[in-house]
């Protein structure tokens, strides 16, 4: 996420910096490569250019350079400045207190409503605890019923689908009957999209927006398509009542210039940023970490919020009291790994953090993590509960099942023994170490 940006931002900081003196000169250097950095990153010309006449401004005042760390000050007022660009009153999702919410998502073919429709239920019961009906309004696109029904069940949530009906009204109003009858908090309407904006398009979302009196309607970006994103959404602004923005696909380089374009040009605040497949790829947009991100400052907020989807807090629990009880074993430990999940997500947490831009080849500690899981799947479960009776026979038909070697066997075990050791002194420890996402 916003990888292009940050590699442009992290050379003209460190040209900056390196200046013993900070003068008009260098000053004009680093607003230039800032200028094409984010020309080259698809950001609206007209945008770049209130963002650039800002920074200089600001950065040419007398007051601005008095620091011992000029150039750190001008880091500081390139912050400052693409925080005030991102942010907006109203970028909260919008629930109703005492009666049930609705939110319309609305937007153009293949940007990812159905997707986001679903990411924001699931957001929706982790963070409010709130119970979301997902409802299918595209009757259009061939299979769409077929899709959020796959996807709501693959989640655990739910969704209200009428394949034969053509009347998008009628399905809504049946979904809302529905709704009341089985006490949903929030319904969520996956309306239909287009290849491109028509008036049969907007007549019909504007009829829905109508009968379904929402508190949220909502514009889904493709994160992608650049200006493309950026125009339709001012199309749609100008045409319905939209209240928010949702940008998706947030993992391709093209996501940023959408994310610092859409708000200044349109004035629509920015809700989320979605990323990947995952329904917990989606995060409140925060204009400060965002900035922080964009300018390679790291995110320290975000890497405990996305540590804490990842990790079972109630697993953690039952682990401490294993160690101080001595009974964590190769079934616990097992757990434990596949709770680390995909070494992707790993070292996109990883690259919030300052400094941690580069990382090693995540590949390769995916290869071992797979052949770890391999060995352990390969013991019983007698074995993996009482890893001291594994001797050399049973290392070799351990080695030979999961298709590594007994070297790998012995390895494995003695990092378990050790690992249970060092596990159990820090549990004795009374000031316990402790994540900063665990309670």
């Amino acid at each position: 996420m916003f990888s292009q940006l940050q590699n442009r931002f992290k050379k003209i900081f460190k040209t900056i910096k390196g200046q013993g003196k900070i003068s008009e000169s260098n000053i004009s250097d680093a607003v230039r490569e800032i200028r094409i950095a984010l020309l080259e990153s698809d950001v609206n010309f007209k945008v770049v250019s209130r963002f650039i006449d800002r920074v200089k401004e600001k950065s040419l005042g007398n007051k601005v350079f008095d620091s011992v760390t000029p150039g750190q000050q001008f880091v500081k007022l390139v912050l400052d400045e693409l925080i005030d660009f991102l942010k907006s009153d109203n970028s909260e999702i919008n629930l109703n207190i005492k009666e049930k919410s609705v939110v319309v998502l609305s937007g153009l073919q293949g940007a990812g409503k159905t997707t986001t429709a679903v990411k924001i239920a699931g957001f929706l019961k982790r963070e409010f605890n709130k119970e979301a009906l997902l409802v299918g309004l595209d009757l259009q696109r061939p299979a769409a019923a077929e899709q959020l029904e796959i996807l709501s069940n693959d989640n655990n949530l739910n969704c209200y689908t009428e394949k034969k009906s053509k009347n998008p009204l009628e399905v809504l109003k049946n979904a809302e009957n529905y709704a009341n009858d089985n006490n949903f908090d929030v319904l969520i309407l996956d309306t239909a999209g287009r290849l491109h904006i028509d008036n049969n398009l907007i007549d019909e979302l504007n009829q829905i927006i109508s009968q379904s009196n929402p508190s949220e309607v909502i514009y889904v970006a493709d994160g992608m398509t650049g200006q493309d994103a950026i125009n339709s959404s001012s199309s749609f602004s100008k045409s319905c009542n939209i209240t928010g923005c949702i940008i998706t696909k947030m993992d391709s380089d093209a996501g940023g210039g959408v994310a610092l374009s859409i708000k200044e040009t349109t004035g629509i605040p920015i809700k989320f940023i979605t990323f990947g497949e995952k329904i917990s790829h989606i995060e409140s947009f925060n204009p400060d970490r965002i900035a922080r991100r964009i300018l390679g400052l790291g995110d320290i907020v975000g890497l405990v919020e996305e540590a804490s989807k990842s990790f079972n807090t109630d697993s953690f629990s039952d682990i401490q009291s294993k160690i101080s009880n001595n009974t964590f074993d190769l079934n616990d430990f097992k757990n434990q790994i596949n709770q680390m999940g995909n070494l992707e997500n790993i070292g996109s947490m990883m690259k919030m953090i300052p400094g941690m831009k580069k990382m090693p080849n995540m590949s390769t500690g995916k290869k071992q993590l797979n052949a770890t899981k391999a060995i352990v799947d390969s013991m019983t479960d007698f074995e993996r509960k009482n890893s001291s009776i594994i001797n050399g026979s049973r290392r070799k038909r351990i080695a030979s099942g999961s298709g590594t070697s007994i070297q790998a066997v012995n390895k494995l075990l003695k990092q378990f023994n050790q690992m249970k050791v060092l596990m159990k002194k820090i549990s004795d420890n009374k000031s316990k170490f402790k994540f900063p996402f665990i309670k």
